[in-house]
C-alpha cells in the first residue's frame, strides 16, 4: 500500500501526496500500525463526545419561532449576515423576532455567537461568529501508507476526506461542508433533519425536512409552496389563480392548503315568508302580509360567511364580528341558535352595537364547523327585527 500504488478497482496509479513534516520513509510494522489505530480511536471517541455535547447545546439554544411562520411582508428586517468561512448559517429569515444559528465544519470550532436574533431596533444580538481550526484528529503523517480508505456502499452520504493545509503549515484530514469525520477516517453526512426537526423548539423546516448529502431541503404539503426563505410554506390561493374545480354558479373559498366550492341558498318559502338573494352571500326577506305574525317574526336578512382556519389555533380568538349600520332600537341581543360544533364557540358583546363570535377551544383539522348566530334588535323590549349569520369554518390539517 505504498503511495503511488494502483487504486483498487481503477487500474490506474494515484499520484503521491506532497510529503508531510517528519514523514517516515518506511511503512509501520503491524504492532506499530495497531498502536496508531488505537490512538486514533481514542481521539475519535473524544471528538465524538465533544460533538455530541455541542449538538445538545445547539438543540437547547435553537428556538426557531413558530408564530413567525405566518409571514408579514411589512415586518422590518435586519441587515444580511455574513456566513463564517468553514461554517454554515441555519435559518434564512431576517425579520424582526427571528433567529439564525451558526455551525462550523468538522475540524473547526465556533468562536462568537452560536445564535443571533433580529431585534426590534433592526440590529442583531450577539457578535459575528467565525470558525477557527482545531488540532487535527488525523494528520497526514499518521497515515503514511494509506492512499484511500474503504467507504460504505452509500457513497453519496459518505465521502473520503481530503488533506488540507493548516495555517501553521501542518496538514490534516478535512471534510466537505455538511460532512463530519467519523471513526475509520470516513466523512459522514450530518443529518440536519434528524438533529433539529424532531423538536418544535429547534425545527429548521415548517413542515417536513429531507436530508441530502451535505445539506437538507424543506418540503411543503399539497396546496402550499415553499417560501422564498426556503424554510416556511405559503398557502396557494387556488381561487385567485383559477386552479379550482368549482362549477358555474359555485363560489370558490380559499382555505389553508386547499379550497372549497360553496353555493349559498336562501330558505324555501314557508308560512308566508320568502326571501330573495340580494348578493352572492346575502338573502333579504320579502315584505310580509299584514296579518302574518310568523313572517314578521322571521329574520329580516340571512348572510353567509366562510372562514378559513388553521388547526390548533390559540384561544380565545375572535373569528367574526356582527353589527348593524342602522340602530333604531335601544338594545341588541346576540345569541347562538344552532349549527355543528357549537361547543367550541361563544358570543360576547364588544360594544353597544357590536357582537363577537369567539373560538374557545383549539380545533384539530381537517374539520368543518358550522354555527348560526342571531342578532335581535329591541325597543322597550319589543322586537324590531333580527338578522341571521350562518358561519362556516374550514379547519386545515396544518397549523400554518
Amino acid at each position: 500500500c505504498m503511495p503511488g500504488s494502483p487504486r483498487a478497482g481503477t487500474g490506474r496509479v494515484v499520484s503521491p501526496a506532497p510529503p508531510c513534516p517528519l514523514f517516515p520513509q518506511e511503512c509501520l510494522n503491524r504492532q506499530q500500525a495497531l498502536s496508531v489505530v488505537r490512538q486514533m480511536q481514542k481521539l475519535l471517541v473524544a471528538q465524538e463526545a465533544a460533538h455530541l455535547r455541542g449538538m445538545r447545546g445547539l438543540r437547547h439554544q435553537l428556538s426557531l419561532l413558530q408564530s413567525p411562520w405566518a409571514r408579514d411582508p411589512q415586518l422590518p428586517t435586519c441587515p444580511q449576515l455574513a456566513v463564517p468561512l468553514n461554517g454554515r448559517m441555519l435559518g434564512r429569515s431576517l425579520r424582526v423576532g427571528h433567529e439564525v444559528h451558526f455551525v462550523c465544519d468538522s475540524g473547526f470550532r465556533l468562536l462568537g455567537s452560536e445564535t443571533r436574533a433580529c431585534r426590534h431596533n433592526r440590529t442583531w444580538s450577539g457578535t459575528q461568529p467565525f470558525c477557527r481550526s482545531e488540532s487535527p484528529i488525523y494528520s497526514c503523517s499518521a497515515w503514511p501508507c494509506c492512499s484511500c480508505l474503504p467507504l460504505p456502499c452509500n457513497t453519496s452520504f459518505s465521502r473520503q476526506p481530503r488533506c488540507a493545509e493548516g495555517r501553521s503549515g501542518s496538514r490534516r484530514c478535512s471534510c466537505d461542508t455538511g460532512f463530519q469525520l467519523r471513526a475509520g477516517g470516513v466523512c459522514q453526512d450530518v443529518d440536519e433533519c434528524q438533529l433539529y426537526q424532531s423538536s418544535p423548539q429547534t425545527r429548521i423546516c415548517l413542515h417536513d425536512c429531507l436530508n441530502l448529502p451535505g445539506s437538507y431541503r424543506c418540503l411543503c404539503p399539497p396546496g402550499y409552496l415553499l417560501h422564498a426563505d426556503r424554510n416556511a410554506c405559503e398557502d396557494v390561493n387556488e381561487c385567485a389563480g383559477k386552479q379550482h374545480n368549482c362549477t358555474q354558479g359555485d363560489l370558490c373559498i380559499n382555505t389553508f392548503g386547499g379550497h372549497r366550492c360553496v353555493h349559498p341558498k336562501c330558505p324555501l318559502p314557508r308560512h308566508n315568508t320568502s326571501y330573495v338573494k340580494t348578493s352572492a352571500f346575502q338573502c333579504e326577506r320579502n315584505p310580509c302580509p299584514m296579518d302574518s305574525r310568523a313572517c314578521q317574526l322571521a329574520a329580516n336578512s340571512i348572510s353567509f360567511h366562510y372562514l378559513p382556519l388553521q388547526a390548533n389555533r390559540t384561544v380565545p380568538r375572535v373569528l367574526f364580528k356582527m353589527s348593524t349600520t342602522r340602530f333604531l332600537g335601544d338594545s341588541l341581543r346576540f345569541t347562538i341558535t344552532g349549527g355543528r360544533g357549537q361547543g367550541v364557540f361563544a358570543v360576547r358583546r364588544s360594544d353597544r352595537q357590536t357582537g363577537e363570535l369567539l373560538l374557545t377551544s383549539p380545533v384539530a383539522g381537517p374539520a368543518t364547523l358550522e354555527v348560526e348566530l342571531e342578532m335581535s334588535e329591541f325597543s322597550h323590549k319589543v322586537l324590531l327585527g333580527k338578522h341571521i349569520f350562518k358561519v362556516t369554518a374550514f379547519v386545515s390539517p396544518y397549523v400554518f
